[in-house]
């Protein structure tokens, strides 16, 4: 007879300090601070810091002969966006032209109808293309290039260190985290507050600051996630799901079962939110694990690990297969149009990436299994529980209908509250983070749970941990650190021989593979995406590298298999409680080099022979 398991342990809640450990990354981070700023940190504080007043001062001398301080509100508002369009990779006219006013509160950017409209006009009308395409580029040059820390006037050299400064804590912060994390030496939520804690004892952010951004959209999506999966479990309606998915198998072994995970969840991760997928498979995987233990085998850690990593990788290998698989494929297809005028339609994208997705299914499923050895195989007693606690149920119940109208409800808001808004539907953009938050409180206005409920069967240590984890992410984008990091490596790998051909992607891949373990994969594939183009642009200018670095670095964006912060899947199932840290580990770095590997060789196969659009070879 099966045993359920109501509460596992979570043994990395129950653990204090281990200062012998933990002095390790203290001290780290101390050393890193005190060391004298490298030259490279000044010249990307430079970059970050005052780059963009130069920049926009050198585009209203251009086009209006004024200092940008002297010229009218809608000059300034041509400089402003030319400025950010630079910021973003995106040089072409068109580009800029299609702005629109809720572009500009996007990025903070002061305008009104009449302002935008007379930019707009200027633009389209007094600056030909090959004047703004000029001034653009120059305005890039000078901003990477021309600038140099030693012409600077002494308030410009102290902007430069303020930004270097940046740069420092955030790079002694990500070995600070990194070692946290993989040690566990520290409660995995007090390295989120430490993160906030560090940021704010440097002067990076003020304690206003660091208020406002422990809460974001996605935290917000963790946490109405969540609280969504315990209104499931009390209602039992994911017993029902989890049957009506499995109850087909002849076989329900636990190679059978993972597999399903894996050819379910993958192709879907392509089309909707991976964020979704994870929260809506987890109880799934937790009702699973419960309901396969027996008095013989009380507990198989094992069975359970196996089961919550098949979901989070399931959902990490999904999502390049697809434009709308995430924020990195349309970043970096939108920097190969706007830098190289070259276009890959959605239909187009899928036939070159799904192909990968579809590689990977067999190839994680296997290192899945390989790497986690259950002692419980079949699942076949686990399906006949659920069975026979569904008979005991009856027929759907009112609570159990209620929960189900309010989940397709939410999961319709997710499809569409993006779409709705861009199109004018509804005045406001909503974000995935409130419409799960809204689905959660529906469930309380409906009488499916109560706060105690929420209070007890969600894992708040989770969404403070994410919560860090944006932070964490945004420093090393917002600072700089992140440029700095992949500038470094770029530069590091020219002079052996690595800066052209398939050893250039192989190393812009790893390098993006590699950062966006520790932040989201969009910054990430921001980060290198730009350096990795302009390179391939240097060495095979008009060639099928431009277009097959553009999707090849929007893949590698999603490999963050290693670390529980590196994806919202990732940390969604944490809250189950059979992971630790060191499990993420022990799955994701092989998956993490088979993955680049089979990357690589899909480029120089598939798309090779396949080419791209009438483009010379590489």
């Amino acid at each position: 007879m099966a045993v359920r398991k109501d509460k596992p342990k979570v043994t990395g809640y129950d653990k204090y300090v281990d200062w012998k450990i933990f002095i390790i990354p203290v001290v780290l981070l101390g050393l890193i601070l005190a060391m004298p700023t490298p030259y490279g940190m000044k010249d990307v504080g430079m970059e970050y810091r005052v780059g963009p007043k130069m920049v926009k001062n050198f585009i209203t001398k251009e086009l209006f002969n004024t200092q940008s301080n002297e010229v009218e509100q809608w000059q300034l508002l041509v400089a402003q966006m030319m400025e950010k369009n630079i910021d973003m990779g995106a040089l072409s006219k068109d580009r800029l032209l299609s702005r629109d006013l809720k572009w500009c509160k996007k990025y903070d950017i002061a305008a009104d109808e009449k302002n935008l409209g007379k930019a707009k006009d200027y633009i389209d009308t007094q600056v030909s293309e090959s004047r703004f395409k000029q001034i653009m580029q120059s305005a890039v040059d000078l901003r990477k290039t021309d600038l140099k820390y030693e012409n600077l006037n002494e308030q410009d050299k102290k902007e430069a260190d303020k930004g270097a400064w940046q740069v420092k804590v955030a790079i002694a912060m990500t070995v600070f985290v990194v070692i946290c994390f993989l040690t566990e030496c520290i409660p995995l939520p007090g390295v989120a507050f430490c993160i906030g804690l560090i940021l704010v004892f440097t002067g990076v952010v003020s304690r206003n600051e660091v208020a406002s951004l422990y809460w974001s959209d996605a935290c917000w999506f963790i946490m109405g996630s969540l609280m969504f999966a315990a209104a499931f479990v009390k209602t039992g309606v994911d017993k029902r799901v989890c049957l009506m998915i499995f109850k087909k198998l002849a076989s329900p072994n636990v190679k059978m079962i993972t597999l399903m995970f894996f050819v379910i969840i993958a192709p879907l991760a392509a089309f909707i939110s991976d964020h979704a997928l994870a929260a809506m498979f987890l109880p799934i995987g937790i009702l699973l694990y419960q309901n396969s233990l027996t008095k013989e085998i009380p507990e198989d850690p094992e069975l359970a690990k196996m089961l919550m990593i098949a979901i989070a990788m399931a959902c990490n290998i999904g999502g390049p297969g697809a434009p709308s698989g995430g924020a990195r494929n349309v970043i970096m297809m939108t920097y190969l149009n706007d830098m190289f005028g070259l276009d890959i339609g959605y239909f187009q994208w899928v036939t070159y990436c799904f192909p990968f997705v579809l590689i990977m299914i067999p190839v994680t499923w296997f290192m899945v299994n390989w790497r986690f050895k259950p002692q419980i195989h079949s699942l076949a007693p686990a399906m006949d529980h659920l069975k026979n606690e569904i008979g005991k149920m009856g027929g759907w119940n009112k609570q159990q209908i209620l929960a189900l109208i309010i989940f397709i409800v939410m999961v319709f808001g997710w499809f569409t509250e993006k779409t709705f808004y861009q199109m004018g539907i509804v005045p406001i953009r909503l974000g995935i983070g409130v419409v799960a938050v809204a689905g959660a409180v529906a469930y309380l206005f409906a009488g499916v749970v109560n706060w105690r409920d929420y209070q007890e069967k969600v894992d708040w240590g989770v969404v403070w941990l994410y919560a860090g984890a944006i932070i964490f992410g945004r420093i090393l984008d917002k600072s700089g650190a992140a440029y700095w990091i992949a500038r470094s490596v770029i530069d590091f790998i020219s002079p052996l021989g690595l800066d052209s051909g398939l050893p250039l992607m192989a190393v812009s891949n790893g390098l993006t593979a590699v950062m966006t373990n520790l932040m989201a994969d969009g910054p990430a594939a921001a980060a290198v995406g730009p350096i990795a183009l302009n390179m391939g642009g240097i060495v095979h200018p008009g060639s099928t590298f431009l277009p097959f670095i553009a999707m090849s670095t929007a893949i590698s964006s999603s490999m963050a298999y290693c670390l529980i912060i590196g994806t919202p899947p990732n940390a969604i199932v944490y809250a189950s409680g059979y992971l630790e840290p060191k499990d993420y580990v022990r799955v994701g770095v092989p998956i993490w080099f088979v993955t680049n590997i089979l990357l690589v060789l899909l480029t120089a196969g598939y798309w090779s022979f396949r080419g791209f659009g009438g483009l010379a070879g590489f």
